[in-house]
């Protein structure tokens, strides 16, 4: 019976895994390595040169951010992501529109229909976002507005990658004498 249940383990392990796996969100995935990063903004660059910036404690930490279009929809947004030891622990995609016009609503809808499209049914979180849970992967979308003006961003967390900051961080406890 043991022998069994290691197998069931064994064999039902990279299905588990896999329903785990984050789906790509414009070619961009929570916990990217940097390079593939760099490699898939530097793609999508609207002109632009990806500018990133390390931390002036820690190479191990870095900042980068780009404009970028879309090639589907030829969309123009802002790319941003934060690098611990080399992997995405945020990257984030802001855009905004119609200031005076229905432009903004669409941007909203559009955004939500194509990240249904990919994450499938959201988990609303507040009036104005919504989640989609993969482990300790997170994928979040807010959006707000004013008039017709709307402001929309797609978040994507890695928790695994976020907690590994605290080993360059001095905590206030640690910095006191």
């Amino acid at each position: 019976m043991t022998s069994l249940k290691l197998a069931l383990v064994a064999l039902l392990a990279p299905v588990a895994l896999a329903a785990q796996a984050t789906p790509p969100y414009r070619g961009f995935t929570p916990g990217i390595s940097y390079r593939a990063f760099i490699e898939r903004a530097r793609a999508l660059a609207d002109s632009d040169v990806v500018r990133c910036q390390t931390s002036p404690r820690t190479a191990q930490i870095m900042e980068c951010g780009v404009v970028i279009r879309d090639p589907g929809d030829r969309a123009r947004f802002y790319l941003s992501a934060h690098f611990v030891e080399g992997n995405a622990d945020v990257v984030a995609l802001y855009d905004s529109a119609g200031f005076g016009d229905a432009r903004g609503v669409a941007l909203v809808n559009r955004t939500k229909q194509g990240l249904t499209r990919v994450f499938g049914r959201p988990r609303p979180i507040g009036k104005s976002g919504w989640e989609w849970r993969y482990g300790r992967k997170v994928v979040r979308f807010s959006w707000r507005g004013r008039g017709t003006a709307r402001w929309v961003s797609v978040t994507l967390i890695d928790r695994d990658v976020m907690d590994r900051i605290g080993r360059y961080v001095k905590t206030a406890a640690r910095r006191k004498p």
